[in-house]
């Protein structure tokens, strides 16, 4: 019992340090589990994915510790694991954050202590996503239905395009899409898989989404980091003297919030509809669909600043015609106000957090250019 004792504080303790007070493979806080094959301190989700692998893991708080197991510990912790593990990691490859969706942090950590991508000693054969052109299968949505349908992608840096073909033997491609203006992001709750990915990007005056994914979990990531391997190559040419900490977040972004809420016309008389919305941050524009795996969208508000003469508050409509929710938000621009209805006040002032988010950032020479273009 006074060995149980000893050893859990000492656990305790180790984990209070900085290199181990957070997830080693995500980030997440207060880590309560460890791996005492890989001597690393990691959350309740990624323990999970580390016992799936075989990696021995033990709950610091609530396991027996034998004395050898918690000297091998002390004798590692995160920070040797990621000297190790992480040594040659891409700038551009997406690093999973505790907020992300279950694929990401597995094929993360596969990556790493599996497959060891990233120690360094690897350079044969050349990864997809260092090759500058990737090609391969995905399952797409149809642009009017909900099918999905086998489509050949074809990625290349050289000429900064994603390009897919209806048929695999198909004489040109359906589309031809810019890495400019492209973005990819995880829905796998949306699209009703768990390898769903989003491709989003600029098709003339609208904005074009495409539904994706792969049976397999290392594919689609695989697919993921390549997009994101040639996005950072086109910054890097469009932005030439930008660093990696401006550039990296420039890459591919989640969206601050989604969600369906009623939208009325521009006289505030018109029947209330619902719709389904995207807050983009880093476009600052607030994207409106008919639904939620719309191909294109309806229509797109930009969110300046306070200062430009926009704004999001509560309120109550004066018609409330055709509307099913109660929840009012009023987001004004110097052109016109949008009111919207929100089902729950929760949604409402998640709404509202998020709009205040974007709206206390200052405008970039960016922003002004975005704002002018569709």
């Amino acid at each position: 019992m006074a060995n149980r004792e000893r050893n859990k504080k000492i656990l305790l303790e180790l984990v209070k340090q900085s290199d181990n007070s957070r997830c080693a493979d995500c980030g997440e806080p207060e880590p309560d589990w460890a791996s005492y094959k890989l001597g690393i301190f990691v959350c309740l989700n990624c323990s999970g994915i580390h016992r799936s692998l075989s990696s021995h893991v033990k709950s610091i708080r609530l396991d027996f510790w034998e004395d050898k197991l918690v000297e091998f510990m002390e004798s590692n912790g995160n920070a040797r694991a990621q000297a190790q593990y992480e040594k040659a990691v891409p700038p551009y490859y997406y690093r999973p954050q505790r907020e992300d969706c279950n694929i990401l942090r597995e094929q993360w950590i596969r990556a790493k202590y599996e497959r060891k991508e990233f120690t360094g000693e690897t350079k044969y054969p050349p990864l997809p996503y260092t090759t500058g052109f990737y090609e391969g299968i995905l399952l797409k949505k149809g642009k009017d239905n909900t099918q999905f349908l086998k489509r050949k992608f074809v990625l290349s840096e050289r000429e900064f395009t994603l390009s897919y073909y209806n048929k695999e033997d198909s004489k040109g491609p359906k589309a031809v899409i810019s890495i400019k203006d492209l973005n990819a992001t995880f829905q796998p709750e949306k699209i009703g898989h768990p390898n769903g990915l989003q491709i989003t990007y600029q098709d003339g005056d609208h904005t074009r989404n495409l539904y994706v994914y792969h049976e397999r979990s290392e594919e689609i990531v695989t697919w993921y980091n390549a997009i994101r391997a040639a996005r950072y190559a086109y910054l890097k040419t469009a932005y030439p003297t930008g660093s990696d900490e401006e550039l990296l977040p420039m890459i591919t972004r989640n969206y601050l919030k989604e969600g369906y809420m009623e939208k009325t016309g521009p006289m505030q008389t018109e029947s209330f509809k619902r719709r389904w919305f995207i807050l983009d941050s880093q476009n600052r524009k607030l994207l409106y669909f008919k639904g939620h795996l719309d191909a294109e969208e309806l229509g797109a508000i930009f969110i300046g600043t306070e200062c430009k003469g926009y704004s999001v508050r509560e309120c109550v409509p004066l018609n409330a015609r055709g509307n099913k929710w109660k929840c009012g938000l009023m987001v004004e621009t110097p052109e016109r106000q949008f009111v919207f209805m929100c089902e729950q006040e929760r949604d409402q002032r998640e709404w509202l957090e998020a709009l205040r988010k974007v709206l206390s950032r200052p405008m970039s020479p960016q922003d002004y250019t975005s704002k002018h273009n569709p």
